[in-house]
């Protein structure tokens, strides 16, 4: 195997599988690096085997996940090279890119990068999220791609977001019971979003879908209660109730499952990790890397495709990876800048289709102020170093002011998961107590080795072959 690459591809979700086939068609060579058994991503996940091997689960899905078959069938049939079970643990100024497979460190070396990581579900730290039966809404689809498996017992749905719609959809749909769907989405979000509704409309297959899958829901009988606040999981050893507060009334449902979402935000860990430059985005609360039209970075030969930029949803993630693929045929002398141009020119116009409902779904669904900044000083916030959010607070009293200084103070972002489950949630705990903004205070900056290596592994590096 060739130890340089024009492209490597790090991620193969829709973003990262379009950019590596379109750079393919350009005669360029292409390493595709994804951490998973299969191509597919989040969205995606194990479409070949689900089809394969779970034809009621691939059905139930629907067309929007069955779309990935289309993509993932494409890229096998493709010739790209593609290394599954490749964990990126660093990357290197020369774009030297360092990975575990196999138990083993390998290396290689890329005359251009695609980051196409993607998103991770937001954190919902509440009291008692750490109980067993407490888990995200996405981990719970992504149990049902991967394995065809579904929550057993009573189950409770609560946050906001499309996926929590879709989720509890799909496993009504499965036959798995579910108490209530508890909406932390409030009146005035929909005030908010509403003018935004005329521009959603150019895209209304998306609010239609929204509006099938609550329909679904509550042809199922799930009774549904809106604007919620005071959300928390009880139990001992397990989770065994979860109450919250609607209208000044406190309520409790006895359950054994619990699925939290406040939507999903880009995983920023790589591109922090690289040095490149990021933003703040007030609305959704969230770093993105700061891009340029054809997905470049701050930093020379590193580029973003899909959600690990803007969260836009899969379909405009495979369109900018087709952009970034066209800007490395562009960079690498394959194609002129008038071809590429011209390329290019029906990928961004089904982005503007796509981007058309996004206003309208960020106003609606904004992330709970309670997700953003606990009230409740016991909750646990950094779950690698047992944080709590009183902790933070005691920190900042203290004097720590950014999140290097709260690192110093409580070892918050220090664990094995260096601050991807905790960093938003400090950072907010953090500028709220100084009443300044998340901007002002920072983020984590990734270190390598971003994923667990033991020492062991990493002193076979020099010896490395691939």
């Amino acid at each position: 195997m060739s130890k340089t690459y024009d492209l490597v591809v790090i991620g193969a979700g829709p973003a990262g599988l379009a950019g590596a086939m379109e750079t393919a068609e350009h005669g360029l060579s292409v390493l595709l690096l994804d951490e998973q058994p299969e191509a597919g991503g989040q969205i995606y996940r194990s479409i070949r085997t689900t089809q394969r091997l779970r034809p009621q689960a691939y059905a139930l899905l629907g067309p929007d996940y069955q779309h990935g078959q289309t993509l993932e069938s494409a890229f096998q049939q493709s010739g790209v090279a593609h290394l599954s079970g490749a964990s990126v643990w660093q990357v290197e100024p020369d774009r030297t890119v360092h990975f575990l497979r196999d138990g083993k460190v390998h290396e290689v070396k890329a005359k251009r990068l695609l980051v196409a990581t993607g998103a991770l579900e937001r954190p919902v730290p509440i009291p008692g999220w750490t109980l067993p039966g407490v888990m995200g809404a996405a981990a719970a689809d992504v149990l049902l791609k991967s394995s065809g498996v579904v929550p057993s017992g009573r189950v409770v749905l609560a946050g906001s977001g499309p996926l929590l719609w879709l989720t509890a959809s799909r496993l009504a749909a499965a036959d798995v019971e579910i108490l209530a769907v508890l909406e932390t989405t409030t009146f005035i979000a929909y005030l908010r979003a509403l003018p935004h509704l005329p521009r959603a409309l150019q895209a209304s297959e998306y609010l239609l879908k929204g509006l099938r899958l609550k329909w679904q829901v509550r042809q199922a009988g799930i009774p549904v209660h809106s604007g919620i606040c005071g959300l928390r999981a009880e139990g001992t050893s397990k989770l065994e109730a979860v109450c919250f507060t609607q209208r000044g009334q406190p309520q409790m449902l006895t359950a054994e499952t619990l699925l939290l979402h406040e939507g999903v935000v880009p995983n920023t860990q790589l591109t922090r990790q690289l040095g490149c430059e990021h933003r703040w985005y007030e609305l959704q609360r969230y770093w993105h890397p700061l891009l340029d039209e054809w997905g470049n970075t701050s930093v020379e030969g590193v580029a973003v495709a899909g959600d690990g930029s803007l969260v836009a949803g899969a379909l405009t993630a495979e369109a900018s990876g087709h952009l970034a693929a066209l800007e490395t045929a562009y960079q690498l002398g394959s194609i002129s800048s008038a071809q590429r141009d011209a390329a290019a020119h029906s990928f961004r116009k089904e982005i503007r289709h796509h981007q058309a409902v996004r206003p309208f779904l960020e106003h609606l669904y904004p992330p709970s102020p309670e997700t953003l900044n606990p009230p409740d000083d016991s909750t646990l916030v950094c779950r690698c170093e047992e944080v709590t959010a009183g902790q933070i607070r005691q920190a900042v009293s203290w004097g720590a002011v950014d999140l290097s200084q709260m690192k110093a103070f409580t070892r918050c972002g220090m664990g094995p998961c260096q601050g991807r489950m905790c960093g938003l949630t400090v950072a907010e705990i953090v500028a709220k107590a100084q009443g300044k903004s998340p901007h002002e205070v920072g983020c984590y900056r990734g270190r390598p080795p971003l994923k667990p290596i033991t020492l062991g592994q990493l002193a076979g590096l020099d010896g490395a072959q691939d």
